[in-house]
């Protein structure tokens, strides 16, 4: 059995288990021995613990592999005058899918209208995090630290500082040269140990939608069943039409390989709700399966983690809909395009981990003049549905490197239609950057 067929089966396997085991804690006397065991010893415990070292493992991998695939692409393309054409292309492309995807959830929301008929209940409690101003978040895009900027993770700026360091180095001469065939070295390292972990991830995705699908179960889907079916609808119509449609259109390619080379990369992203902890899979899918070009994957990809939150937007356009049919706001044309713009913008330095979607949506909640503690209303539904935005936010990420990759001729058609490459996920010897541009 291949690798993606092994995890998609302990994807299926993880939530029949978990469904099976909030039932079992349902029907048990909660203060018995078993309902103990059950909770404490295997979901909060064994399957909880699994999950969580698979996720910090993940995790680990993402600021090295930023740092040197963003170095290495920047390394052979920063001499030549790709670099900007390149770059353009790719946030275009991200900032407009995002612009439709906010576009397509606002219009669905009030076609169908989700939230009419439904009342807000008093336990409805939100405290929401202090966003951000759009001025600060655009400020803090440049590092003033780039080793605190690694360690806490703080993405974007860790893509400028190693665009940076990568154009540097093509100005550098012999030294330059040096550092960074050093740097395709630690890409080679740092993708075998990509390989390492997938080959595990069987294991981890079985643990955490075990442990998810035991604390949460499917009653709470009942409870918002219109906005849960209105945004879980859009979602899939987004990443299945939109970026299908986009990718024949701009390359003639075929969407269905894309997709189904994508199989891997879902499941990921299903399990981790995260397109950070993601990175390591679709980057290596998106070069090893898709045939992207390192120089294009390495710039592309990265950003897409960072800044492509199509989900989220689709997410924010539905639930603001859904909050104001609840309090009995009707929205004004002005109010739709400050969600449209204020969605599209939060959207850029939005970090890339479980949960952050809520944050953002009482940013744009508040610029639209809508009872922020609204977003109480979906919590108890929004994490099964984070994992679905992750999928189309990575689906996007792939779909934009593709794009972008073959308007500038950096895409390799023969792996792109060649359905058995990588398909294994046995991990070889990548050529250095330099090849590719």
């Amino acid at each position: 059995m291949s690798l993606t067929n092994r995890i998609l089966l302990a994807m299926v396997a993880g939530i029949a288990l978990g469904s099976l085991l909030e039932w079992l804690m349902g029907a048990l006397d909660p203060a018995g021995g078993l309902h103990a065991f059950i909770e404490n010893g295997l979901v909060l415990g064994l399957f909880d613990v699994v999950g969580r070292v698979f996720i910090a493992s993940l995790k680990l991998l993402v600021v090295p592999l930023v740092m040197v695939s963003l170095i290495c692409g920047m390394s052979s393309l920063g001499a030549s005058s790709r670099m900007g054409s390149i770059a353009g292309r790719t946030i275009g492309l991200y900032l407009f899918t995002t612009c439709v995807a906010v576009t397509l959830g606002l219009s669905a929301a009030l076609l169908i209208g989700p939230g009419k008929g439904v009342e807000a209940v008093a336990s409805a409690a939100y405290e929401a995090k202090a966003a951000p101003p759009l001025t600060d978040t655009l400020v803090n895009i440049f590092p003033s630290n780039p080793f605190k900027a690694m360690a806490e993770g703080q993405m974007l700026q860790v893509i400028v500082f190693a665009l940076l360091v990568g154009f540097a180095l093509t100005r550098a001469g012999d030294a330059g040269e040096r550092i960074a065939n050093w740097f395709r070295d630690m890409e080679v390292i740092v993708m075998k140990m990509v390989g390492i972990l997938i080959e595990l991830a069987p294991y981890g995705v079985f643990a955490l939608l075990t442990k998810l699908f035991a604390t949460m179960g499917f009653g709470t889907i009942v409870d918002l069943a219109a906005y849960f079916f209105t945004l879980l609808g859009v979602l899939l119509f987004h990443g299945l039409v939109v970026y299908t449609s986009l990718l024949r259109t701009l390359t003639g390619l075929s969407p269905a390989v894309l997709l189904q080379k994508m199989r891997r990369v879902w499941a990921f992203a299903f399990s981790t709700a995260s397109s950070g902890a993601t990175l390591p899979i679709t980057l290596r899918t998106v070069e090893k399966r898709l045939g992207v070009s390192k120089s294009v994957a390495g710039f592309s990809v990265p950003l897409g983690a960072t800044i492509n939150m199509d989900g989220t937007a689709i997410m924010q356009g539905v639930a603001t809909v859904f909050i104001a049919q609840v309090y009995g706001v009707d929205l004004t044309s002005g109010q739709i395009l400050m969600v449209v713009l204020t969605a599209t913008l939060a959207s850029i330095g939005t970090a890339a981990v479980p949960g952050v979607g809520l944050i953002t949506l009482a940013l744009v909640l508040q610029q639209a003049g809508l009872p922020v503690e609204g977003v109480a209303l979906i919590i108890g539904v929004d994490r099964f549905l984070d994992m679905v935005r992750t999928m189309v936010n990575v689906t996007g990420d792939a779909t934009v490197a593709t794009i972008v990759a073959h308007q500038e001729g950096q895409l390799d058609q023969e792996i792109y239609l060649d359905p058995n490459a990588d398909h294994d996920g046995d991990l070889e010897e990548p050529q250095t950057t330099g090849a590719a541009a």
